[in-house]
This record gives C-alpha cells, structure tokens and sequence, in this order.
C-alpha cells in the first residue's frame, strides 16, 4: 500500500513557490483557477496512485494547523 508523504519534500520549496506565483502573472481569477485545475490533473496523472491521491485528497480536506 503506498503512503502520502506529509512531510516536506521539496527541494527549494521557496523557488517553485515564485514559479508558481508567476505562473498566475496576469491571469484573470477564472484563468488562475483554471491552471491551478489543470495543474492539479497534471500532478495527480504524475502520482498515478490511486490509494496516494485518495488520502491527497482527505488531506487538503482538513485545515492546515497553526
């Protein structure tokens, strides 16, 4: 059975944050919403796991803890 990885992963998280940041450069609400839309099927394909994005997806159900 394969596992979610909650725990950071990335290996500049700050430098895909800006690419993503400006990625939305200029984009309307509706256009933004639908890249983050498009980005997401993109990701998940990627994965593949169907157990993995079904506890992706109970993760992003749950509020982040402060």
């Amino acid at each position: 059975m394969s596992k979610l990885n909650l725990q950071a992963n990335l290996q500049d998280a700050d430098g895909f944050f800006e690419q993503l940041l400006d990625a939305h450069q200029g984009l309307s609400r509706e256009e933004s919403e639908a890249f983050n839309a498009r980005l997401v099927l993109v990701l998940a394909n990627h994965i593949g796991d169907a157990q993995v994005l079904a506890q992706s997806l109970a993760a992003a159900q749950v509020p982040a803890q402060k």
